[in-house]
């Protein structure tokens, strides 16, 4: 993946503001990008509304109907891969994706999800930290692997657990945070800076030994 305009494609699950985070980045031409296609396992979901508003094409594909996870995965990248994009972007998508259909597009797939991996994968991440104790929370932004929650971390956005703090204040926290995250882990792709290898991700052609860290001015330090 080379430097140039990124031809994107999203999954999308829910309300989809980190998707509206990349369409607006676009919009202002802050991300040198086009959203292609927008996808959800959910009709209701409000993210085909904003893809919509924003004149992207966007499609429900339900897993209803079909026998298998694997089955729905394959006809669900089928429609994506019709658009040709440099690099799908689960942006608040729920489904675990089977590992046939991650394994063709190793480094092309990447996720973000609410929490500072490698802890706290899976669902409820802010019930999960705050259960914990700990005192420092985020987002990261990773390559997609079988594994759940499981790939390599290119990028993380950290934010303090406050005294007091609950599900719903802790989330919107780290919400602030996921946004210029995922957008300036994109920029990176479109600057073609970020490539995964066997050996694990490099930046700038040098093996990154950790995930780089969003500032409070939004650049990585």
């Amino acid at each position: 993946m080379g430097a140039g305009h990124l031809r994107l494609a999203v999954l999308v699950s829910g309300r989809g503001s980190n998707l509206q985070a990349i369409l607006d980045a676009v919009a202002t031409r802050r991300l040198a990008a086009t959203v292609a296609g927008v996808f959800s396992d959910r009709a209701r979901a409000q993210a085909l509304e904003r893809a919509r508003a924003a004149g992207v094409p966007a499609q429900v594909v339900s897993p209803r109907g079909f026998g298998s996870r694997a089955a729905f995965d394959q006809a669900l990248f089928e429609q994506v891969d019709a658009l040709r994009p440099d690099l799908v972007v689960c942006a608040g998508y729920m489904r675990l994706i089977d590992p046939a259909a991650v394994a063709p597009r190793a480094g092309r797939l990447v996720n973000i999800h609410p929490s500072l991996l490698p802890a706290f994968k899976g669902l409820h991440t802010h019930r999960q930290a705050l259960q914990a104790g700990v005192a420092e929370h985020g987002a990261s932004v990773h390559f997609v692997t079988p594994e759940l929650d499981g790939g390599p971390v290119i990028a993380q956005a950290r934010v303090p657990v406050a005294a007091g703090d609950d599900e719903a204040t802790l989330a919107a926290r780290v919400l602030v945070r996921e946004h210029p995250l995922l957008v300036e882990t994109l920029r990176l792709f479109a600057d073609g800076r970020v490539v995964l290898r066997e050996d694990g991700i490099h930046v700038d052609g040098r093996a990154l030994s950790a995930p780089l860290q969003l500032s409070c001015k939004d650049a990585f330090a």
